[in-house]
């Protein structure tokens, strides 16, 4: 492990910016989900249809694609940093000279689909700085304004652990440009989500929108519904200022177990 050190080049670059890191640490009781009897999918009238259990040693590239290879931010997402080992897909945060390295993955033009149950097993990074995250994309949402026929960005869940251990975070954001319009962040908290493994799911219907943490639902929306085909996304994130680094520690990593998608 090593403890991240300013180079000139980033000191620099942390001088002239401020970051723009969510809120600080929430209190949160131990659990604030709405419902506490654990959603199962299959007994709710859905079937597997779609998964990557990250058996093997490379990535299934029938499934899944590098995706942003290249700048993001103020580092770079970088093919090395996504590794299958051991049953799991490790997409990892690391420092190697002035260059801070994420990674991202999606299903772009492999799988797409509309409506369903979309479940993630993973363990989070355990580090303040970089985040993990598992969300949906449009690829037509920046060319109008109608969530229901240019889609939605679904952050099913973004892992910001200066907002406390067991605080996670949930977003919806449609018509990106000036006229952007977003609910959330929505936080839910959960005494030990920074330990092991948790299933993180998304159900999106015709009418609305939940968001579950261990089968637990915690959030249900029913604005900006998208009603076209969309992707999977996950990634470990890159701040766009340094401040957001001063506490980081690299490498760290974001371990997903398997993802699965569920349909009526």
């Amino acid at each position: 492990m090593k403890i991240f050190r300013f180079t000139p080049i980033l000191l620099i670059l942390f001088i002239a910016g401020w970051s723009c890191s969510p809120n600080p640490r929430n209190s949160f009781p131990d659990n604030n989900a709405l419902s506490h009897t654990p959603f199962v999918p299959t007994d709710n009238g859905y079937k597997l249809v779609w998964m990557d259990s990250f058996d093997g040693t490379k990535l299934d590239t029938t499934k899944w694609s590098l995706r942003g290879l290249g700048s993001r931010r103020i580092g770079y997402n970088d093919s090395s940093m996504v590794k299958v080992e051991n049953g799991n897909l490790l997409l990892m945060y690391d420092i190697k000279g002035d260059s801070i390295l994420g990674a991202m993955i999606g299903s772009e033009g492999k799988f797409e689909t509309t409506y369903g149950y979309f479940e993630c097993r993973a363990e989070l990074q355990k580090s303040v700085g970089p985040w993990a995250a598992f969300w949906m994309q449009s690829p037509k949402i920046s060319e109008g304004r109608d969530p229901a026929e240019y889609g939605v960005e679904m952050d099913i869940f973004e892992y910001f652990n200066e907002l406390g251990p067991d605080t996670l975070s949930h977003a919806l954001h449609w018509a990106y440009g000036p006229e952007m319009q977003s609910v959330g962040p929505l936080k839910s908290g959960l005494k030990g989500l920074d330990k092991g493994f948790h299933t993180f799911g998304f159900e999106w219907t015709e009418k609305n929108y939940a968001f579950y943490i261990d089968g637990l639902k915690f959030f249900e929306v029913n604005e900006g519904i998208s009603k076209i085909d969309q992707y999977i996304i996950l990634s470990m994130e890159i701040r766009d200022k340094l401040e957001g680094f001063k506490k980081a520690v690299a490498p760290d990593t974001f371990k997903i177990d398997y993802v699965k998608v569920y349909k009526k």
